[in-house]
């Protein structure tokens, strides 16, 4: 069962296999944590967020219809939620160590052999992105992190953000050039 296509896995759901739901969970489970982690910019949060988007589609799996792939279905109700504890929560802003607290993740050089120096660096890099990132809106950020991170085709980010493709185009486009900017002006302030 655990190689059943998505669609098999919801019919057995609905038709009270818990179960199935929960080989769902293990399918889509870090791809959307992962996903969360860019557009809430916490860890924490993200965390909170993927379980509550999973909670409600498991409540509102009847809903589903087929018409797009479940994990845009779920994607959805996770921005939704996402959403929703944004307006709840206060910003997070501050020094590199606040957001390295906030999302909970310490860059990884995943090479052997490289100076100590390098991975000091490529850390630095990496938060620097993240930093530049959190200043983008949020209708940007997300369509960026959707494209750019969890590899979404731009139809499927059409889907997810219900907005037209060429709106998706547009605000990747856009993204990507104020990520640009932000980055720039930051490397100015470091020299």
């Amino acid at each position: 069962m655990n190689n059943s296509p998505d669609h098999e896995l919801i019919h057995c759901c609905l038709n009270g296999d818990r179960g199935a739901f929960g080989l769902l969970v293990e399918r889509y489970q870090h791809r959307l944590y992962g996903s969360l982690v860019h557009v809430t910019g916490s860890a924490d949060q993200a965390q909170d967020v993927a379980q509550e988007a999973f909670v409600h589609a498991y409540e509102k799996l009847g809903t589903f219809r087929g018409q797009s792939a479940f994990y845009s279905w779920l994607f959805r109700i996770a921005l939704n939620a996402a959403v929703s504890a944004r307006r709840k929560a206060q910003r997070v802003t501050g020094s590199v160590d606040a957001i390295r607290e906030a999302t909970g993740q310490e860059p990884v050089d995943g090479r052997t052999g490289s100076a100590p120096w390098e991975s000091l660096e490529t850390a630095e890099r990496q938060q620097m992105v993240q930093r530049a990132l959190g200043q983008l809106s949020e209708e940007y950020r997300t369509a960026l992190v959707l494209k750019e991170m969890d590899d979404m085709k731009y139809e499927e980010i059409a889907e997810v953000l219900q907005v037209p493709i060429g709106t998706v185009r547009s605000r990747i486009h856009r993204a990507r050039m104020e990520l640009k900017t932000q980055l720039e002006v930051m490397l100015r302030r470091e020299e």
